[in-house]
């Protein structure tokens, strides 16, 4: 399928930088069995070129795994650590996509994801929601801001982060599976 029959509003072929100040990367994981713990991290970068055929477009992105918050500094700590990410030996996680096509009104984006070490395949759910003008831009004639949400699960264990702990009763305190939730805005990068 080719840019021909991909119709997306006010789409801008370019190069453009993830925008962390409008930006979020985050993450659910069951938690007790019960309920979800949400955290986020608060640093990160990438970029995305926006292809002449949207199919061809590219993203790649770098996120600081000591920046992890979930609004609790001790659970942080212990995230940072062994027995989860282990910042002092893998202090980054990547995503490198690989391909893109169409699914439904949305998009498929197929990539890798290296988390501690070990790479796996990793496709997110891609929603464009739209190219604007930039009104923080030095010429906003010539600025522009590109908004998409990508989601995504994957099965922490599958990046050797298989700490967990039984809870009485039965059941454990960590779900293996991690929703990933990311709303990006990008600033489109001068030619």
């Amino acid at each position: 399928m080719s840019a021909d029959l991909i119709e997306i509003p006010g789409y801008v072929a370019g190069t453009w930088a993830i925008d962390p100040a409008h930006s979020h990367v985050g993450f659910a994981v069951r938690h007790l069995m019960i309920s979800k713990v949400r955290g986020h991290f608060t640093h990160f970068e990438g970029q995305i070129v926006t292809a002449e055929d949207p199919l061809k477009s590219e993203v790649t992105a770098t996120i600081d795994m000591t920046s992890i918050d979930t609004a609790n500094a001790p659970r942080d700590e212990h995230l940072r650590n062994a027995d989860f990410f282990e910042v002092e030996q893998h202090p980054t996680m990547t995503y490198r996509s690989t391909g893109i096509s169409p699914d439904g009104d949305d998009f498929l984006m197929e990539g890798e994801l290296t988390l501690k070490g070990v790479t796996r395949p990793v496709p997110l759910q891609l929603e464009i929601n739209g190219f604007g003008v930039d009104p923080f831009a030095p010429d906003p004639a010539v600025g522009a801001r590109a908004g998409f949400t990508a989601t995504g699960e994957i099965d922490r264990m599958e990046f050797g982060i298989s700490y967990n702990g039984p809870i009485p009763g039965g059941g454990v305190a960590l779900g293996e599976k991690v929703q990933i939730i990311m709303e990006i805005q990008a600033v489109l990068q001068p030619a």
